[in-house]
């Protein structure tokens, strides 16, 4: 969301008379988990979730001190709207700061190898002599070069690096490519995989909350969202090569019948199914306190699903015998883009010379004017009948975190034919500025501004055709 608190709050930058240092504890418990660091005075506290002093500090000092960014993943929150942040203050000092972090974290890292280096040259050194040993003074260097002082800082360093995530693969239980490629995909979006694993242990909730779901031979309830978090916490621990999601899988049988099996399935259509499951399961176990936080859905009906992943969509029809003009806004996780007609023809390996297709002409294509055929004519309001007319749909607010999906299949006489169409698309910047009306105060950012660019964060893709 748009943070209005942006402005006042955000005074500590690499930059300014306040520099900013970064340390891997928790200022008041020293406890190393989920730390936050205050942007307004640099005070490093840690979350809710922990022992919730990064929310004390903000109490203590309301209505200032509410932005607050994870040392982490980089995400930004605001304790007055019980919100993540997506904007900016007019200097990017956001930013300065994200970029910053990941200059400590890298420097840190290189640190750790060189000082490595160093006690492997010292380890050889050792076994070649054994009778040999190191009495200089404290802090003086050694035959190797390493300082005590050198070593010190090397163990900072190393509390630093911890903060550095450690991955792990996903082991196919049987035509279950589609699940794991959309949990990597998920498990990449720093801010929905930070807070779903901070997330206490839902499992005691199971017999204060009900909510809509299939019931299990015993009487309890599933809860996708406590798979997942288990799934994410194992899939970043980096102690195993590979893990195996048969709980989560399990969880998905019972409250989604359609995935029951082990044939293939769609990646697109299961994410959606996995998105809207976790939201309603949200709504219902961790209601929003705040009831005046500006929504992208109803007040009071947000989550951190909508809250990364929705944005609006403006349609527009207009009668082509009057000119009325009618609107409608709807909520979206993700487009589903048409491949140009132009383009559905072009091979998956496109010629020297030969135009290719890009994301922008599926954007492009997807906010065009279209006329609506003779079965769906418009019921105008002015007319008070049926009549021609066109449609045109504008993104009234993007995303913090935009989901793009090609239509790669079309239905040909009786069978179903894959588009192989070559798309390219930008790593980063991709420009959205042309399709979001501007001036409107719910949107990330005019078309002129940083805030409508997003950088690629990962990538599903379907091999085959069937």
């Amino acid at each position: 969301m748009e943070c209005p608190h942006v402005a006042e709050n955000v005074k500590v930058t690499p930059n300014n008379d306040k520099p900013f240092q970064l340390s891997p504890f928790c200022s008041v418990c020293k406890d190393g988990k989920n730390v936050w660091v205050c942007l307004t005075c640099g005070s490093v506290n840690c979350g809710r979730y922990v022992n919730a002093h990064a929310k004390a500090h903000f109490e203590a000092n309301k209505p200032l001190h509410c932005v607050t960014m994870d040392c982490d993943s980089s995400a930004v929150f605001c304790y007055m709207c019980d919100e993540f942040v997506i904007n900016d203050t007019v200097t990017s000092d956001i930013q300065q700061i994200r970029e910053h972090l990941q200059t400590i974290l890298s420097s840190s890292e290189n640190s750790t190898k060189e000082n490595q280096e160093c006690r492997t040259r010292r380890s050889m050194e050792t076994r070649e002599n054994p009778g040999k040993r190191h009495r200089g003074k404290a802090g003086s260097s050694g035959d190797d070069g390493c300082t005590d002082g050198h070593n010190k800082r090397h163990r900072s360093d190393k509390d630093l690096a911890k903060l550095k995530l450690r991955t792990s693969g996903i082991r196919n239980l049987g035509n279950t490519c589609f699940m794991n490629a959309v949990l990597q995909s998920l498990s990449n979006i720093q801010s929905f995989c930070g807070y779903i694993k901070q997330l206490p242990s839902l499992e005691h909730q199971l017999s204060k909350k009900k909510i809509t779901t299939r019931r299990l031979k015993d009487g309890e309830d599933v809860f996708v969202v406590e798979e997942l978090r288990k799934t994410l916490v194992a899939l970043w621990q980096g102690n195993k090569s590979a893990i195996s999601p048969e709980s989560l899988f399990s969880v998905i049988w019972k409250v989604v019948p359609r995935f029951r099996g082990y044939q293939q399935q769609d990646a697109h259509e299961f994410m959606r199914y996995l998105l809207d499951r976790l939201h309603s399961e949200l709504l219902t176990l961790l209601p929003y306190p705040n009831s005046t936080s500006p929504y992208i859905c109803p007040k009071g009906k947000s989550t951190i699903v909508t809250a990364i992943f929705g944005g609006i969509l403006q349609s527009e029809v207009n009668c082509l015998v009057c000119g009325m003009e009618s609107r409608k806004h709807d909520p979206f996780l993700d487009l589903s883009l048409d491949i140009p007609t132009k383009f559905t023809a072009k091979s998956a390996h496109p010629k020297n010379g030969e135009d290719v297709c890009s994301i922008s002409d599926c954007l492009a294509s997807f906010t065009e004017v279209e006329e609506l055929e003779d079965s769906e004519l418009y019921m105008c309001s002015n007319c008070k009948r049926r009549q021609k007319s066109t449609k045109k749909f504008w993104i009234r607010r993007l995303p913090n975190v935009l989901c793009l999906h090609l239509k790669r299949f079309r239905w040909q006489s009786c069978f179903r034919m894959k588009i192989d169409t070559y798309v390219s698309f930008p790593l980063r910047g991709l420009s959205m500025g042309s399709y979001v009306l501007n001036n409107l105060h719910e949107t990330r950012h005019s078309s002129s501004g940083s805030g409508s660019h997003y950088d690629l964060a990962a990538v599903i893709v379907h091999h085959g055709s069937g």
